[in-house]
């Protein structure tokens, strides 16, 4: 699920002055058109710089809007791009000027964001550190607990081409898993079933007994969330690695 966008910008500053405009400035454009699911953010982040860059307008509004782009995820090489090829159709004192706000934003130290940092701004829950029951995956994969109390709740992350073995959970009675995808594309495969596509809001439940495996696309980052069910006498039993075949057999 992406982070949901959220501005009290107006009604803080004009509030009192105008609740009207406050209330389109924080409930229209970022509670319901930045929120609207068609684009994802980083997309939309992109066209308002655009769009600000295009209508001449270089102060506090397009500084704002370039340090959201790089918070969701727009490189240095990426913002590069897009004021130079911006330029080209709005005019090269435009393209000067908007240079100049993103030299301040996208410091040299942005240039080193990893592919790891990158999809971290992606997805609202923690990648954590690397898993320490990696010996039972092929890849690097992290995890990060969301809940210890009531019902355990983990991130589990997926760097492209990684996955967990076979395995099983365990259970006299209830037991199971269930995962959320919260970022990137992967898969579930219970043994002897077609593979199902895993992307963002993707619920997968699986019940105890279950032989199956989980993880990211060969091409994509992955990440989802990981609930244990409650049962009597649970226990995982891990089991052989997907084999490279069947797993290079699937888009």
């Amino acid at each position: 699920m992406s982070e949901k966008i959220t501005q009290t910008a107006g009604r803080e500053q004009l509030g009192n002055f105008s609740p009207m405009f406050a209330h389109l400035n924080d409930d229209v454009l970022f509670g319901e058109v930045w929120n609207e699911p068609a684009l994802d953010t980083k997309t939309k982040c992109i066209v308002t710089v655009v769009s600000l860059m295009a209508s001449g307008i270089t102060d506090s509004s397009l500084q704002y809007h370039l340090t959201n782009a790089k918070n969701h995820g727009v490189t240095k090489e990426e913002i590069a791009a897009i004021i130079t090829h911006c330029t080209m159709y709005t005019g090269w004192p435009k393209g000067w000027a908007a240079f100049r706000l993103a030299k301040e934003i996208w410091t040299d130290e942005s240039a080193a964001l990893t592919d790891k940092d990158r999809f971290q701004n992606e997805i609202m829950f923690p990648i954590g550190e690397k898993n320490p029951y990696g010996e039972f995956f092929v890849g690097q994969s992290y995890l990060a607990p969301v809940s210890t109390e009531q019902i355990p709740i983990f991130n589990v992350t997926f760097e492209p081409g990684c996955r967990n073995n076979w395995h099983i959970h365990h259970a006299k009675s209830g037991g199971g898993q269930m995962l959320i995808c919260i970022g990137g594309r992967g898969y579930y495969q219970e043994c002897g079933k077609e593979a199902v596509e895993m992307t963002e809001g993707t619920v997968i439940n699986i019940p105890a007994e279950v032989k199956h495996w989980h993880g990211a696309a060969k091409d994509s980052w992955f990440a989802h969330l990981a609930i244990e069910i409650q049962g009597e006498g649970t226990s995982t039993e891990w089991c052989e690695a997907v084999s490279d075949t069947d797993y290079n057999f699937l888009k």
